[in-house]
């Protein structure tokens, strides 16, 4: 959420999507918390998660509850609580026990394959360690993709803190350097995209303000990273936004295989 004053910072949610950019009508996968910024002696926080056409809309099926984690201030990890998945979404709970800033993520990989066989063109998607056994020896033209995702959102109770952004070093991550729970209306914010832990130059970041469903327009922005892979976003107005970006190519960990990468936020 970017807030209007400072001194009234609901939140700011970086919704990282896990997949190439896609265009405006297309699918997208999101965390949505009801709070980001919150205090008290025992706060919690209930988050959406959904795959639809509008951002932060219910209208075409539920996010998986299996890949969900919750790093806390302190770097362990936490867990969800009173998760539910219904028709059009995924409900859960995070209880912010401890000061400082938690990350909510939902990581994921899998393999895609074509090939022929006996003149005929076979596609399959698994896991790596179904790959061995997946395609018959006698194979030809196989081509591999390796796809890695990375969704997530933050909560801060109290003063923000870092150690729960540190990044893995591995697939597409966000590494702020403005906090992701200290953004404000009309003021820039920095982050840097980093793939396997460096500088992801040249990406293209996708920025989409939520509440959009009556609107003509998205209002989306499209920004570019620099050398460095950051990239500087001055935001219109209050309100949660969903940030995408993804990457093809770079070094997969299975043999052969190319790799698309994404990251999204809210």
């Amino acid at each position: 959420m970017i807030s209007l004053r400072r001194s009234a910072i609901a939140a700011a949610s970086l919704v990282a999507l896990l997949a190439v950019p896609v265009a405006a009508n297309a699918h997208r996968q999101w965390l949505l918390p009801s709070a980001t910024v919150l205090s008290g002696n025992d706060p919690w926080i209930t988050v959406d998660a959904a795959v639809s056409n509008d951002l932060f809309y219910f209208d075409h099926m539920p996010m998986r509850l299996d890949g969900i984690a919750v790093i806390a201030p302190d770097g362990s990890k936490s867990e969800i609580k009173n998760g539910a998945t219904g028709k059009y979404r995924s409900t859960f709970d995070v209880q912010l026990d401890k000061p400082g800033t938690y990350k909510i993520t939902n990581v994921g990989e899998g393999l895609m394959a074509s090939y022929k066989l006996n003149g005929e063109t076979k596609r399959w998607r698994g896991t790596e360690a179904e790959l061995a056994t997946a395609i018959p020896k006698d194979a030809t033209e196989v081509k591999l993709t390796q796809s890695q995702r990375r969704l997530e959102t933050f909560a801060t109770r109290g003063s923000p803190t870092k150690d729960a952004l540190k990044i893995t070093g591995k697939g597409l991550e966000l590494e702020p350097v403005t906090h992701p729970n200290d953004l404000v209306a009309g003021e820039p914010a920095t982050f840097k995209l980093m793939l396997d832990g460096k500088p992801a130059a040249g990406v293209e970041v996708e920025v989409v303000p939520g509440g959009n469903r009556y609107r003509s327009g998205t209002g989306e922005m499209k920004l570019t990273t620099d050398a460095q892979g950051a990239f500087t976003v001055k935001w219109p107005g209050a309100g949660m936004y969903w940030l995408e970006a993804g990457v093809r190519g770079g070094k997969a960990t299975v043999p052969n295989a190319e790799r698309n990468a994404s990251y999204v936020t809210t």
